[in-house]
């Protein structure tokens, strides 16, 4: 239904944020496009998204295989087997030591437990020939020969305390744990050089030498520049582009000579000539983007006296793309009064005019206006409207095609239809239509510039009739008077 798709508002006066005007170009956040690269050298084996595709931050794209990976896992398995060797002899050497230092012990206690009888023998040997000496009963010289014996018991139990194989085996078992623990040491440095390859590039690689690329950013895959069994000598290589739009600039030139009147954090309205407002039919107004300048060059061009500034825009709905050229409205004043102003949805062209639909009770009339300064999505009407006036904000091109529609259907008055000057009007309709006249008359008179303007009623049903106030109506009457 044509018109359950109508807004119909009153016209006001408002002020308007006017400012600068200037062309410009759509362009990605520096920090928002971001190249995938190889980060080693090696053959692309597996790609996993395609161009367009949206990517998380941490999203495997692609898989390389690389052959310094392959050979530093092989290095690494091959020293790991050397060392896991290495380390099984140390243990044998280590078991033996500590069972050769156990029998070595076991043997000195022995030895230390003779030596010690043998000692206390000697000792009491000895005691006994001093004291028979001491009484004369016994010559001194054997009681030396005791006393050579006791020191002797003494030295040899010493010897036993610090017997020379128990040192030596406790050396050799210092030794077997000292090959331990080396073999140990090669065992972890052995995967040493490849884990800290694998740090270096940042990536997860398997037993396989494969390395998985991951997105570096959240955004769209804009391009993919490499296919599948490529290869790389070099790491670097490009992969693919992947870039995050909810953000875009919008890159203008303004002239020196307004440099004045611009400043960071200045609202900006930009529109794009492909992007009309979801609001709006075909031909009608532009989609407005709102933003702020965020970057003003430090450097005027010398001869064009211009300089470039940058407006940041959200573009979380992704209409904008990199490359767009775009118009730029940086707001640097106000309007100092109210004006007279509508939505530029409101606007119908046609034919090289500018048209409003006007309610006017049950119809809906075209006026033609003229337009001035802009501002968003908000245009000043110079001439053509009052305030106040009901217009149709949003549908008005359906109703210009209804119109058209309508007009290709208008009956065709033939030479021979006459219209009967005579008929007999019945006094009862004279009034009713005298006041329609006045009314009407009333009603145009408000227009500031006069036209013959189609009328779209509508009838008891809803439907729209087209007719021309000032033409179709007499022809119709003669129609009807026919029939």
């Amino acid at each position: 239904d044509v018109y359950k798709r109508q807004k119909v508002e009153p016209v006001k006066q408002t002020t308007l944020l006017v400012g600068i005007k200037t062309t410009g170009q759509i362009e990605t956040l520096p920090s928002k496009k971001v190249e995938v690269t190889a980060p080693i050298p090696g053959t692309v084996v597996e790609l996993l998204v395609e161009p367009g595709a949206a990517v998380k931050k941490g999203q495997p794209v692609a898989v390389l295989s690389s052959p310094e990976l392959v050979e530093l896992r092989v290095q690494s398995q091959e020293k790991q087997a050397e060392a896991k060797a290495d380390l099984q002899q140390a243990q044998a050497d280590l078991n033996l030591a500590k069972q050769n230092l156990q029998r070595q012990r076991q043997i000195a206690i022995a030895e230390i437990e003779q030596t010690r009888t043998e000692l206390k023998v000697a000792q009491e040997q000895y005691d006994r020939d001093r004291d028979l000496v001491n009484v004369g009963a016994l010559p001194r010289r054997e009681m030396l020969e005791s006393q050579a014996h006791l020191a002797e018991g003494k030295a040899q139990l010493s010897k036993a305390n610090s017997r020379r194989e128990v040192l030596e085996a406790e050396a050799q078992l210092k030794r077997a744990q000292s090959s331990v623990e080396v073999a140990n040491s090669r065992i972890s440095l052995s995967h040493a050089a490849y884990q800290m390859r694998l740090k270096q590039l940042g990536n997860r690689a398997n037993e396989k030498g494969l390395v998985v690329v991951s997105a570096a950013i959240s955004g769209i895959v804009s391009d993919r520049t490499v296919s599948l069994g490529q290869s790389f000598q070099d790491a670097g290589g490009k992969l693919m582009t992947v870039v995050n739009d909810n953000q875009v600039f919008a890159t203008a030139n303004i002239y020196e000579k307004d440099l004045n009147q611009i400043a960071l954090g200045q609202k900006v309205n930009v529109k794009v000539d492909s992007l009309r407002d979801s609001a709006s039919a075909p031909g009608n107004g532009l989609r407005t983007f709102s933003g702020q300048i965020t970057r003003i060059g430090s450097v005027v061009e010398s001869e064009t006296r211009i300089i470039p500034v940058q407006a940041q825009l959200d573009n979380s709905d992704r209409q904008l793309k990199p490359g767009m050229f775009a118009q730029l409205e940086v707001l640097t004043n106000q309007t100092p009064t109210a004006i007279l102003a509508i939505p530029s949805n409101a606007v119908v062209e046609a034919k090289g005019k500018q048209l409003i639909y006007i309610q006017n009770g049950d119809a809906y009339q075209s006026a033609e206006v003229r337009l001035g300064q802009t501002s968003g999505n908000m245009v000043e009407v110079k001439s053509g409207l009052f305030e106040g006036d009901r217009i149709v904000t949003q549908g008005g091109n359906l109703l210009y095609s209804q119109s058209l529609r309508s007009d290709n259907k208008t009956p065709t008055v033939h030479p021979e239809t006459t219209v009967k000057k005579d008929a007999t009007i019945p006094w009862w309709l004279v009034i009713p239509a005298s006041g329609a006249i006045a009314s009407a008359a009333f009603w145009v008179g408000r227009r500031t510039s006069p036209q013959l303007m189609p009328v779209i009623e509508i009838s008891a049903n809803k439907s729209p009739l087209w007719n021309d106030n000032h033409r179709v109506t007499e022809a119709h009457e003669s129609t009807k008077n026919q029939k």
